[in-house]
């Protein structure tokens, strides 16, 4: 399959650990030179956090956020023989293959919302992505948003589309209100929904929304719920699609989310 979109790089160094939650993302360096956000398909949710990272991070760039570069990361099987952390080199022989990675921003920052108030504007609109993706993972608890060089960039979106943990009446999925959205960190500054809804809808076509899905590999959707990889790629479009149609029901919901806490 064409990947067009995304490089692929072989990760060749084991630099550190991230311990954040159960999915124990790790810093790598691949063969390009640079260092990296590792995320491992035998981690926690597997593939499908994979996935959600993939869509949700490509839909954010498709839109004119600012997302580090994300690529494919080929492990081999012989990487982390050496790793003296018992549970580490099990997850790096659970994820021999093709696995995602996210450039890693030296030296960025969390994003406070406490130091930095955004534009109500732009926070309108990450609120607005968020709904789309239903991102549960975007609190005053863990913002994954980070400040690199005083520009905001948006991380870390393998919670999103939890749809497709049950695959169960993803048709009712798609054009159901989020109602987490009411836990949102930027929704007090998103006063400005509507507009978000138009100018966003515009950018973001069903031919593009094609394209970044065509990007998930086959190996990712092997034991998607019996379907060829082809017809899960084709629910993920459905799915997405029906949601940015009935984008006024998410919408909504987070506008009155917003008037029970301003």
């Amino acid at each position: 399959m064409d990947h067009s979109i995304l490089r692929t790089v072989q990760v060749t160094r084991y630099v550190t650990p991230l311990r954040e939650g159960g999915s124990l993302p790790a810093i790598a360096e691949a063969d390009d030179g640079f260092l990296y956000a590792l995320k491992f398909r035998g981690a926690g949710q597997g593939n499908k956090a994979l996935i959600a990272e993939l869509l949700g991070g490509e839909i954010a760039r498709a839109l004119g956020f600012r997302v580090p570069e994300i690529v494919f990361a080929q492990l081999d099987e012989a990487f982390g023989r050496t790793e003296p952390d018992e549970e580490i080199q099990d997850l790096l022989r659970a994820s021999t293959g093709l696995n995602l990675a996210l450039h890693y921003l030296s030296g960025a920052i969390t994003f406070d919302p406490v130091v930095t108030q955004l534009d109500e504007g732009l926070a309108s609109q990450i609120v607005w992505l968020d709904g789309l993706l239903t991102n549960v993972d975007r609190t005053a608890k863990n913002t994954n948003m980070l400040m690199w060089h005083n520009e905001l960039w948006l991380i870390d979106h393998g919670a999103a589309l939890y749809f497709h943990h049950t695959w169960d009446d993803w048709e009712s999925q798609a054009i159901k209100p989020f109602v987490r959205i009411k836990d949102h960190v930027l929704l007090s500054r998103a006063s400005a929904l509507d507009e978000a809804d138009r100018a966003l809808k515009a950018k973001l076509t069903p031919s593009v929304i094609e394209r970044i899905v065509q990007q998930i590999p086959d190996a990712w959707l092997v034991d998607v719920d019996g379907q060829s990889p082809a017809a899960a790629r084709g629910v993920y479009w459905q799915f997405l699609t029906m949601r940015l149609a009935a984008s006024e029901v998410f919408v909504n919901e987070a506008k009155d989310a917003r008037e029970r806490i301003i």
